[in-house]
């Protein structure tokens, strides 16, 4: 399956707006948008193309040290969201320090952000990018579909227990394959692909914020025998891993359809899923 033209081309056009937005003012769309900016055109340059040259190998490092200092800043503004979304009767008190704690520590990391985003590096950013647009040649790029597929079955076809660590692999893995498969020609076969790693995505996800969240409150005011506010954010946090578990075992007992079988033959070029990608938020 070809890779669509205008939405690799939008690639660039859009991380370069999302950095200049992100260095005037760290908002949390901006930061999002930086992201997940970076993370689609590190599959497009680094799993779709078929060689880096030294200019994308570069344009690659700056993002990522960038992507991984707005990664802190992002965590902590899902954390806040959360936890001002959850209705606690009991300890009102101690909701409302957690909430300025995360505040605190989102002013910290917002500020060594700005420092990862001067002036000089943006500049040298934008330069790069629009170095590698030039070079881009979608008709040589890889089958997105076929990639993002060959990324899943890595865990499919493993048939392990969903533990916590496998469904944080699912949950990394499946955002990945996303960007991989966003980037085919619309059809059926992408478009349900691609819904069904937006479920995994979303419910993996929405899990992984929650625990976020009670880890830090466990930091701040201790374990569920010392607050009751920690208590329910445990609670809250196992349902929502008993809710990802439902739908990842239910996806993988739905039978293959003809999309889940389309690529023909091989990825043969090696798909960079390292144990830091894994890690990586």
């Amino acid at each position: 399956m070809p890779i669509d033209t205008k939405r690799s081309r939008a690639v660039f056009q859009k991380l370069e707006r999302d950095l200049i937005k992100l260095s005037s003012k760290p908002e949390p769309k901006s930061v999002h948008g930086l992201r997940t900016g970076t993370r689609r055109l590190q599959i497009l340059l680094g799993e779709l193309s078929p060689k880096l040259d030294r200019n994308e190998k570069k344009l690659l490092k700056l993002l990522s040290r960038i992507r991984k200092r707005a990664g802190k800043v992002r965590d902590l503004d899902v954390q806040s969201a959360a936890l001002r979304s959850l209705k606690v009767p009991r300890e009102p008190r101690r909701k409302t320090q957690l909430v300025n704690q995360l505040i605190e520590l989102r002013a910290q990391q917002e500020k060594k952000l700005r420092k990862a985003v001067d002036s000089a590096t943006v500049r040298e950013i934008r330069k790069r990018l629009k170095r590698a647009a030039k070079r881009f040649d979608p008709q040589a790029s890889r089958d997105p579909l076929a990639v993002a597929q060959t990324m899943l079955q890595r865990l499919e076809r493993a048939a392990e227990p969903l533990t916590e660590a496998v469904l944080h692999q699912y949950r990394i893995l499946s955002k990945r394959a996303r960007y991989a498969a966003e980037f085919a020609a619309p059809s059926p076969a992408a478009e349900h692909f691609i819904a069904k790693l937006k479920r995994i995505q979303d419910a993996s996800g929405d899990w992984h914020d929650w625990l976020t969240l009670t880890q830090t409150s466990t930091q701040s005011l201790g374990d569920v025998r010392e607050s009751p506010l920690v208590a329910e954010l445990h609670n809250v946090t196992g349902a929502k891993y008993r809710h990802a578990v439902a739908v990842l075992s239910q996806m993988r007992a739905e039978p293959k359809t003809a999309s889940d079988h389309s690529t023909k033959g091989p990825v043969t070029a090696p798909l960079r899923v390292t144990a830091d990608s894994v890690s990586a938020a």
